[in-house]
């Protein structure tokens, strides 16, 4: 029998979320728990973590992005007082040196040569944050520098250097090059045939830069070695069993002897899905023997996760003159960086979704994503889907326009609805109301003309540049935009993608209390408000406590795909279901007799009691239960997927589909190039708003995001080293509050029959359709084309 851990609890550890004070159920507005912690700040976040033993780990990082190692040299490292100790590839403990979410093709520390800027080579564990990094400093790596790979022609040039030389993965026969990660294309309908009987074809090529998860949490974690030779691991993850599983290979531990916990998350939106430095702190832990913590500060933070992917896209799309789409051909070229990540999936979700939400019966789509040596790039908000919506939605603005339609009736015209088949032959079975949302956002009121100017002269915070005062409304101009988008939802392609919840209900003083145990990670989605609305509707109970996520209970899948209202609600659904019918089987057997009802009436619990469809109470819960605790533990399965046929791209490979559309106003100033977003409407089916308050919030941030992509967010990476040139704040922007427009939302509530409640993952459709709104919105100001996202002033002003 495996021993527990003996040692301390370090302060921070999460201790469980009682939700006695909030008595909302499904459906209701519930505040958060945590809300007003985090707002006060006195929410403990992983890197607020501590250990009174504790000691500091850092990593070191190349400084090239394609290189062979010639020499490593830790002498004056391991010299250092105060460093406990030096690890490199050499130290690892067992023959499993490799990681990843699908692929294990990322080393945990570079062996041989290097594949990226930022890629870790050595540990560094000290008594002092500030020593660790000195005497990472005084590690002596000699590098040789190789020729890099940057881009598709680079990539795969006859005689092209390989970014991995020996690839072994499932993947390696289905590509026509070594540096070709995946490919997927979807081919349906006569495509040629369908060229021919359109009036009008338009082409365009797109660029969409790479971008930054930006969450404000940095990557951190506690590991605390155990007396029984294991450890446990307090960290700010999406996916606590994903992390174990890779993990346990390359430290060479069982399961069972690495415990893991969500600690305090300060977001997320696909950055954390992958290992950050959770191996590297057990490495140094399970070495010194002492806790060890890490912290990245913003600037490693910028190398310690995986990016989205930029993406080159190439599309036409054909329509008669009545404004019927024909046909559709489009290439995606993904940048997939030095190592894999979920890259596979990324294309997959790109072909699939590439069309977007239009009915179109002749499509040609390739995706793909290449093995380069930028940095790597795997989840973000979006999920290749992001990067699709961009062009397909520039290219239904062109096609109005050769057809003197309105952008909007053109696309109605086109909408998908339920019935509808989708290029990969799967028929869309649940409401899809893209019609409708098109609908609410263009009959919304436009905000007044010319906000910025009162009486005294121009209000300069509403116009264009802001408080920087770089114009007082000399020309600038007023554009409307319009965009739609579809978004899959939950894992696809026929991955098991299920959710575990454990709850145990029981008689505390009187009253009953439910306890709800899952390993979902709250990275700032609301999961903790829906697992006890749910408890509280499935239970009829008024207090229930979230038990802290750990890898003590089944795993929940990763918080992202916005899967997680969708699984592991239905996991703490179906759980508390079950949990129920033993509630009245218990009273059954000890109250059965005394009352007949028990025996013929359809029961119900509801406000603490045991009632009757009727509603005539016949017990107390507390009652019922007595000294009896009710404890299961459940899975949950969504209807399965299929994997894309590799040749055609045919299959039912997605679990459900969320669509959202939005209308941006935009005021540019076309003199200096300078953009301000008045407001960006957003309509949203959200199938069953579980906390419509959370939902809203969800909506605006994921517009935000997309607001940020459209005017602002970009990684730049230097074309001649691969080098990132702005890993910080102060160079990489994201919209702040004053860049934030009011961002007004509209809910349908269309429920999905396959779905918990009806409900449809809503995290991530509002992040596709508001950059291309408000792209369109620009054009529609300044009348230029715009095939590259980010916008840039010298995009504007002719200056580029």
């Amino acid at each position: 029998m495996t021993r527990p851990s003996t040692r301390t609890a370090p302060t921070g550890t999460p201790t469980g979320l009682t939700q006695d004070h909030h008595r909302g159920g499904v459906g209701e507005s519930t505040l958060r728990p945590d809300g007003t912690l985090k707002v006060t700040g006195e929410f403990a976040y992983s890197s607020d973590m501590w250990h009174e033993d504790m000691v500091w780990g850092h990593t070191l990082r190349s400084t090239v992005a394609h290189a062979e190692i010639v020499s490593l040299d830790i002498t004056e490292a391991v010299a250092t007082p105060g460093v406990h100790a030096v690890l490199t590839y050499d130290d690892l403990p067992t023959e499993v040196k490799h990681y990843g979410l699908e692929i294990r093709d990322t080393p945990v520390l570079a062996h041989g040569k290097v594949r990226h800027h930022g890629e870790p080579v050595a540990l560094v564990a000290a008594d002092h944050p500030e020593t660790a990094r000195r005497a990472a400093a005084r590690i002596r790596v000699e590098y040789r520098e190789l020729p890099l790979v940057t881009d598709e022609a680079s990539a795969t040039a006859p005689g092209a250097p390989l970014v991995h030389e020996h690839r072994t993965d499932h993947y390696a026969d289905r590509v026509p090059h070594p540096n070709i990660l995946h490919r997927q294309p979807v081919v349906r309908g006569d495509v040629a045939a369908a060229r021919a009987r359109a009036d009008v074809i338009v082409e365009g090529e797109y660029t969409f830069g790479m971008q930054d998860q930006a969450f404000l949490g940095p990557e951190s974690g506690l590991a605390v070695p155990a007396e029984d030779g294991g450890v446990d691991l307090y960290v700010a993850t999406q996916w606590l069993h994903a992390d174990l599983a890779q993990m346990a290979p390359v430290l060479g531990l069982p399961e069972d002897k690495i415990r893991m916990t969500l600690a305090g998350v300060g977001g997320a939106f696909g950055g954390r899905e992958d290992i950050s430095m959770q191996i590297h702190a057990c490495l140094l832990a399970l070495r010194t023997g002492k806790p060890v913590k890490m912290v990245y500060d913003r600037f490693e933070s910028f190398f310690g996760h995986v990016h989205r992917h930029p993406a080159k896209l190439r599309y036409e799309h054909g329509a008669t003159k009545d404004g019927r789409l024909t046909h559709l051909t489009c290439r995606i070229v993904l940048d997939g960086g030095a190592y894999a990540s979920s890259s596979p999936a990324v294309v997959g979700n790109a072909a699939s979704l590439g069309a977007g939400p239009y009915v179109v019966d002749a499509v040609d789509i390739e995706a793909l994503a290449l093995y380069t040596n930028n940095p790597p790039c795997g989840a973000m908000r979006g999920f290749g889907a992001v990067q699709a919506c961009f062009a397909y939605e520039a290219q239904m603005d062109k096609l109005a326009a050769r057809l003197g339609m309105d952008p909007v009736e053109f696309r109605r015209i086109n909408a998908m609805e339920q019935g509808s088949v989708m290029p990969t032959g799967q028929r869309v079975d649940s409401p899809a109301p893209v019609a409708e949302l098109l609908r609410r956002v263009k009959a919304r009121p436009l905000p007044p003309e010319r906000q910025w100017e009162t009486t005294e002269g121009a209000d300069v915070r509403q116009l264009p540049g802001g408080l920087s005062n770089t114009t007082h409304g000399e020309g600038v101009v007023r554009g409307v935009g319009y965009a739609v988008g579809i978004k899959n939802v939950g894992f696809s392609e026929g991955f098991d993608d299920y959710s575990t919840a454990r709850v145990r209900l029981e008689a505390v003083a009187g009253e009953a209390v439910a306890v709800v145990h899952t390993a979902m990670a709250e990275v700032g989605q609301g999961g903790v408000t829906v697992q006890a609305q749910i408890a509280r509707t499935e239970l009829g109970v008024t207090q229930v406590t979230l038990h802290p996520a750990d890898t003590r209970v089944g795993s929940a899948g990763s918080t992202s795909a916005s899967r997680q209202t969708y699984v592991t609600g239905g996991a703490v659904k179906n759980t508390c279901e079950a949990v129920r019918e033993r509630v009245f089987a218990l009273g059954r057997s000890r109250f059965g007799a005394l009352h007949p009802a028990w025996a013929t009436a359809k029961l119900r619990l509801e406000g603490g009691k045991v009632v009757t469809d009727g509603g005539e109470v016949l017990a107390g819960l507390a009652e019922v239960l007595g000294e009896t605790a009710i404890d299961l533990e459940l899975e949950y399965r969504h209807r399965p997927t299929q994997p894309l046929d590799r040749r055609t791209g045919q299959g039912d490979g997605h679990v459900q589909y969320s669509f959202a559309a939005h209308r941006a106003v935009v005021e540019v100033d076309t003199e200096l190039g300078l953009v301000k977003v008045v407001e960006l409407a957003c309509a949203q089916d959200v199938g069953k708003a579980v906390n419509p308050l959370s939902v809203v919030g969800q909506i605006q941030g994921g517009t935000t995001q997309g607001l940020g992509v459209a005017v602002m967010e970009e990684i730049v990476i230097d074309p001649a080293t691969a080098k990132v040139r702005n890993p910080s704040f102060t160079d990489y922007l994201i919209p702040t509050i004053l860049d934030t427009p009011a961002i007004p939302v509209d809910l349908l509530e269309l429920a999905d029959p396959h779905a918990p409640y009806g409900l449809r993952g809503a995290g991530e459709a509002p992040t596709l359709s508001s950059t291309p709104a408000v792209l369109a919105a620009i054009r529609d100001a300044t009348g230029l084309e715009l095939t590259k996202a980010p916008v840039r002033p010298e995009h504007l002003t002719g200056t580029a």
